[in-house]
């Protein structure tokens, strides 16, 4: 922001975070790809070469024409609230904002060469101040990291799937995409949320914003704490079939689930990452282009290995279970086996016979000296 923006924002001090990189608060999985993205040479050129065929311009038009855009004039409080989250976030360009009339509770951002923020009107009646400070926040973290341009793809490559649904083939390869990058999406969601924390660097605010978005604005009746349990009890509630459930129900959604990401967001609150980030020590934006893609898919793996470690999931310990102890699950499984059709009475009946002699001939041939030793030789 410049020097005259900066005048324009709310009285509350809020820490701030001039050259931040958005690699300090992504999501490991959001990270390794982004980082890889940004590598490819000439990707940056292909999407904008796409945009002629994304209907972006027609999307800028809409909101333009059938929406409020947000400034001094109009919806004066989130004008403040925007020009504070980029002024937080170190975003130079604040980009366009606007209210749409929607009943449903929705947030977006938007757009391949230049990112917009769209809010329903659902979601600015249903948050008070510092809750929406915290999706306004959200949404700039989402513009800084670059998610804008995927997230556009993504609704383009959804409406065509829709629209060859009849093309057996061509259908199912361009689904195949969609669920890919809904998987990545959703990781991007848990980044966004943490940059929102940033902006707001309000937990409890952050909470009840998605606690809200669950349940409506019956605040009184709500409690943050048993709120979360419920994602304790969704995480290692059920068999392997609610886990497999877990899996089906999310592949259709563009975002986690609002109990998994309220757990997400305290956990990274409550992490040395987080408080590293508030006490100044932060990647800088200026390093983005030395970044080692290497590094960032190892720190992903290990996120994921450490996930697999400590998760609740009957399906996923089921999955730690096998790949940690592979060699152990192995051996007790031979040995049930051989128990089970005869073989570990010879073993045990061959066992008995090799400690029952004394003066080394009737033992297991090691000390005799006709054809035991001979055997291991050749061996």
């Amino acid at each position: 922001m410049t020097e005259k923006d900066q005048g324009n924002v709310p009285s509350r001090q809020r820490k701030r975070f001039p050259g931040i990189s958005s690699r300090s608060y992504e999501h490991p999985a959001d990270r390794s790809a982004l980082v890889a993205l940004r590598k490819l040479s000439g990707f940056d050129t292909v999407f904008k070469t796409l945009s002629g065929l994304l209907p972006e311009r027609s999307l800028r038009l809409l909101f333009l024409s059938d929406s409020v855009r947000v400034s001094d004039a109009q919806f004066s409080h989130l004008n403040d609230m925007l020009r504070d989250a980029c002024y937080i976030l170190d975003l130079e360009k604040v980009p366009p904002m606007y209210v749409t009339q929607d009943p449903k509770p929705n947030a977006m951002c938007i757009g391949l060469d230049e990112p917009i923020i769209v809010v329903t009107t659902g979601l600015v009646e249903l948050l008070d101040e510092e809750e929406m400070r915290a999706v306004v926040g959200h949404e700039v973290g989402h513009a800084l990291s670059g998610h804008s341009v995927y997230r556009t793809v993504l609704l383009f490559l959804t409406g065509l799937a829709l629209k060859i649904a009849w093309i057996p083939l061509g259908n199912v390869a361009i689904m195949a995409i969609v669920t890919a990058l809904r998987e990545w999406f959703r990781k991007s969601e848990l980044s966004a949320d943490r940059a929102g924390l940033l902006v707001g660097q309000d937990v409890q605010a952050s909470m009840r914003g998605l606690m809200k978005i669950a349940g409506g604005n019956h605040l009184h009746e709500m409690n943050v704490d048993a709120f979360l349990a419920q994602a304790d009890e969704y995480e290692k509630a059920g068999d392997l079939r609610d886990s497999v459930l877990k899996i089906l129900n999310v592949l259709p959604r563009t975002h986690p689930f609002t109990t998994v990401r309220a757990a997400e967001l305290k956990k990274w609150s409550e992490s040395r990452d987080f408080q590293r980030i508030m006490d100044g020590h932060y990647p800088k934006r200026s390093e983005d282009k030395d970044t080692s893609v290497t590094d960032s898919f190892r720190e992903s793996a290990g996120h994921y290995a450490d996930t697999v470690r400590t998760s609740k999931d009957p399906l996923i310990k089921l999955v730690g279970d096998i790949a940690g102890g592979a060699g152990d699950l192995a051996g007790d499984l031979g040995g049930k086996l051989r128990n089970a059709f005869g073989g570990g009475q010879g073993q045990k009946k061959q066992d008995t016979e090799g400690t029952a002699g004394t003066d080394g001939t009737a033992g297991d041939g090691r000390n005799s000296s006709d054809g035991g030793g001979t055997a291991q030789s050749e061996g």
